[in-house]
């Protein structure tokens, strides 16, 4: 059997640019993914997680604003209607947050952990947390949405996390991880 450890990956990590590949056969690896990922997620009080934020280039989303945890594969946006702009966080990008102008109903499309097809008709918040994890399967995070004076307001903050990242030295506090046996 073998042991991955699954950690929060830090702006500046290259896996946060990468496109995520679509899964042809969603197996027990995966479902125990998902299942890592939301402990994960959970652990740091987010509300959502791909799964390139923790370094695996395939397309599963956790989600989970209150009303029920969301574990999904190759999730897509097939609808979107209306506007919204909410301010957004990032577990990849702790300490940032930037308003997002975001569609305010999708419906996405996917495959649940058992592989059956499901489809998801979300509004407000849910709506938001949809697509911002979607964006991270196509190598997208909240900076990219920054106007020129939040990248003015946010650069430190975003240099200091490369610095990070690249020293890999995160205070015991911020290192949080989930060993999972596959």
């Amino acid at each position: 059997m073998k042991e991955i450890e699954l950690r929060i990956r830090l702006f500046g990590d290259p896996a946060l640019r990468k496109k995520a590949k679509p899964i042809n056969k969603l197996t027990d690896r995966h479902r125990k993914i998902l299942s890592g990922m939301a402990q994960l997620m959970y652990e740091y009080s987010g509300i959502g997680l791909a799964a390139p934020q923790v370094g695996i280039s395939e397309q599963m989303i956790v989600a989970d604003i209150g009303s029920g945890l969301y574990k999904l594969v190759n999730p897509k946006v097939t609808l979107k209607q209306g506007h919204q702009a909410l301010e957004e966080g990032c577990l990849s990008v702790p300490g940032v947050c930037i308003k997002v102008k975001r569609a305010k109903k999708v419906r996405v499309t996917a495959l649940d952990e058992t592989g059956r097809n499901v489809e998801i008709e979300a509004e407000g918040l849910l709506a938001c947390v949809l697509q911002h994890e979607i964006d991270h399967l196509k190598g997208k995070v909240i900076v990219d949405y920054a106007s020129f004076m939040d990248k003015i307001r946010i650069k430190k903050g975003l240099d200091e996390l490369k610095i990070r990242y690249r020293n890999e030295k995160l205070p015991e506090s911020e290192t949080k991880s989930c060993k999972l046996q596959l």
